[in-house]
């Protein structure tokens, strides 16, 4: 099975990480992964609210105040409140975005408005607390609460940055199955093609959506598919672990136990166990099976996307 890496997913983005000149001090922050590397698969929707709602730039920054909860938006000198104007931009803001098919989102950290976690809100002190959520990106996510977002700082992490692209590719096969009618069978063919890696992320939910697709004739489409992608959203959000993909690499392999030679068992179970142990990164093994499944013409295992989750060029997989 190839990656289909010619399709335009779209992804909502800060405009500063993609070089744009929107900062309060009239920069920008330009994250080089987003530009030079994701940009080749993805096509970036720009987004600045402090621009779009009408602020200059350069302009006086800016901080949350008040409630970690429903905070303000103020300048930190002379505390003109941009709360409402970002607001009443935002409720506009996100009806355009939902006429763009996004896949995923990719915050500013430690942004007032665009940061997703962990954002300062100070109290009438002057003093912080890092628990806030910046006012556009809190929107946002309340608007679409089943899209992946990430900020840019935590795609520093080559465990978050794979289960985040992995989940912008399974929600996109996701909504253009559900363009090309998302019949039950449809649901059936997906559920199927993810057996691996929804095995991957948490084998209790799997088994429940294998029962749901197990009587998907006898229930009405649309009650199936909201059920089914109830599952699915919950399902990618949990981690993979070493031990989650070990069983899963020992399942694939049981494919093949009638066409293995002793050799290639063992060199099998040698590379799963340097996996297993920290000294290889999921890449090899699977490399193997995918080897397997060339050689030995596996039908099944073609169309599994655990193999192929993503385009290789992304080396997602390389780290041990």
């Amino acid at each position: 099975m190839t990656m289909n890496n010619t399709e335009q997913i779209k992804l909502g983005a800060s405009s500063c990480l993609l070089g744009e000149q929107v900062r309060y001090d009239g920069g920008h922050k330009r994250n080089r992964y987003l530009t030079d590397t994701l940009s080749n698969y993805f096509q970036f929707v720009p987004v600045c609210p402090e621009v779009e709602c009408g602020m200059p730039v350069p302009r006086e920054a800016l901080r949350l105040v008040g409630d970690p909860n429903n905070p303000s938006l103020v300048t930190i000198r002379t505390q003109k409140d941009y709360t409402e104007q970002m607001q009443r931009w935002g409720k506009e803001k996100l009806e355009e975005l939902a006429e763009q098919d996004l896949c995923g989102y990719i915050f500013k950290s430690a942004s007032p408005s665009s940061g997703m976690e962990r954002i300062k809100v100070y109290n009438h002190k002057g003093n912080p607390t890092p628990t806030g959520v910046g006012i556009w990106a809190r929107m946002f996510m309340e608007h679409f609460p089943y899209l992946p977002v990430e900020d840019e700082g935590r795609l520093n992490d080559p465990k978050l940055r794979e289960q985040f692209v992995e989940h912008v590719f399974v929600y996109s096969r996701w909504r253009r199955m559900i363009k090309n009618g998302g019949t039950p069978g449809l649901v059936v063919d997906f559920h199927s093609r993810h057996k691996m890696l929804l095995m991957a992320h948490n084998r209790e939910l799997y088994d429940e959506m294998g029962k749901l697709t197990a009587n998907a004739g006898k229930m009405e489409p649309e009650q199936l598919r909201a059920e089914y992608f109830q599952l699915l959203d919950k399902a990618v959000r949990e981690k993979t672990t070493v031990n989650k993909n070990v069983n899963v690499l020992q399942h694939l392999i049981g494919y093949f136990k009638q066409e293995l030679t002793s050799d290639e068992k063992q060199e099998f179970l040698e590379i799963l166990d340097n996996y297993h142990q920290g000294n290889l990164p999921l890449i090899v093994p699977v490399t193997l099976i995918n080897h397997f499944v060339r050689k030995y013409n596996q039908p099944y295992l073609q169309y599994q996307y655990y193999l192929n989750p993503h385009p290789i060029e992304l080396k997602l997989r390389n780290q041990a």
